[in-house]
């Protein structure tokens, strides 16, 4: 998968015998248009880069229970992997991260990798700046992107960094 960002391209080798349907839905929501226009809202130096919660609170209306089973953890969380953040089991949908650092402390929580990226580069050129989400951060709320989507991001958080387009290379 190629994902366009503000920061340039990021290359992801999607292995579906790591996590099936992590790979799946990734491969869903890229074949959809899911990631285009959608900010990496959650960059934090040394740990993570997320995005997956879709600009228009419309679109992301539709997506937000679309909840997919769990993978169980067959490739841990080494720096450059890629996992879909979830809130508990049963509850993937659209947001994924890319680990920073090797974080195995994540993989008996049973975040599974499905995918690797090749080069770290143009995800360390991520924007940091913000930190930790609200409440525990001042970064974004993921509350409030569902609800107000870019037009929050855009008026709060303007040095964001976000996926322009993706597709299946």
């Amino acid at each position: 998968m190629r994902l366009e960002t503000t920061k340039g391209p990021i290359l992801i080798d999607v292995k579906k015998a790591w996590a099936p349907l992590g790979a799946q839905r990734f491969y869903e929501l890229v074949q959809e248009g899911f990631f285009r226009d959608v900010a990496f809202f959650r960059v934090l130096e040394g740990f993570i880069a997320q995005a997956g919660i879709h600009g228009d609170p419309a679109v992301m209306a539709r997506w937000r229970d679309r909840r997919i089973a769990d993978d169980p953890v067959k490739q841990g969380n080494e720096a450059g992997t890629v996992t879909f953040a979830m809130g508990g089991p049963g509850s993937r949908t659209t947001q994924f991260f890319i680990n920073l650092a090797d974080n195995a402390q994540l993989d008996g929580m049973g975040f599974a990798a499905f995918g690797k990226v090749r080069d770290l580069d143009t995800v360390k050129k991520l924007y940091a700046g913000y930190g930790e989400g609200a409440p525990r951060g001042q970064g974004p709320s993921q509350a409030l992107i569902q609800t107000k989507g870019n037009a929050y991001l855009k008026a709060s958080f303007p040095q964001l960094d976000y996926i322009l387009d993706a597709r299946v290379e």
